[in-house]
């Protein structure tokens, strides 16, 4: 079967903004951690994968605005420095999203890094619980974190989710049954509810 997701080399489809943020090494007094970076190419366009010895902290369409802002907060949250490069952790995300599109594995397994506050925290672990191939409404997902009230700031905890596909916040739509916001564009929202629920074929080429 053919592979769907590889490895690219260099980091010449980046933004020069991007690369500023990557190429930036000042190092924090008490050391710093090392993310190692990724692009990968995937079904639904280039992909930037991040991951320290911890585990994956990113995985974000290079094409979305707010990945250069994601890079500048794991920085600083993690204390960090970035340096292109793979990790175990890396390889298995490869490895695995490869599966996910060949129609294989419908669950990922390895280590998640996800700094935010405990709400954001909350919520992305309950878009991890919305099986494969269902959806669930943002009312839906306000009464899993216990606030039914709090379905804006779901939405917003939602739309801060640094790691596409794994973390499933597209699997998340409107009361109505209608898509709502995703990072990655509303094309790819529907191409991957599409997929999971059956109705792509494993080997359709994009």
């Amino acid at each position: 079967m053919k592979a769907k997701v590889r490895k690219t080399e260099g980091l010449d489809n980046l933004s020069e903004e991007a690369k500023a943020v990557i190429n930036d090494k000042i190092l924090f007094t008490d050391g710093a951690t090392i993310i190692n970076l990724q692009v990968l190419e995937t079904p639904l366009g280039n992909m930037l994968a991040c991951a320290t010895k911890e585990g994956v902290c990113l995985l974000e369409f290079i094409d979305r605005r707010a990945f250069v802002t994601e890079l500048k907060d794991l920085k600083r949250l993690l204390r960090a420095t970035i340096e292109p490069g793979t990790n175990k952790h890396l390889d298995a995300l490869e490895k695995q999203l490869n599966e996910y599109f060949l129609g294989s594995r419908k669950k990922f397994e390895f280590p998640l890094i996800t700094p935010g506050t405990e709400f954001q925290n909350t919520v992305w672990k309950k878009l991890m619980d919305i099986p494969y191939g269902e959806t669930r409404s943002y009312k839906q997902q306000s009464i899993a974190v216990g606030n039914l009230g709090a379905i804006r700031a779901v939405g917003t905890a939602n739309g801060a989710n640094r790691i596409a596909i794994v973390i499933p916040c597209h699997r998340v739509i409107g009361e109505d049954g209608g898509l709502t916001g995703y990072g990655g564009g509303l094309k790819r929202k529907r191409w991957l509810l599409d997929f999971e629920s059956g109705a792509l074929s494993l080997f359709q080429e994009d």
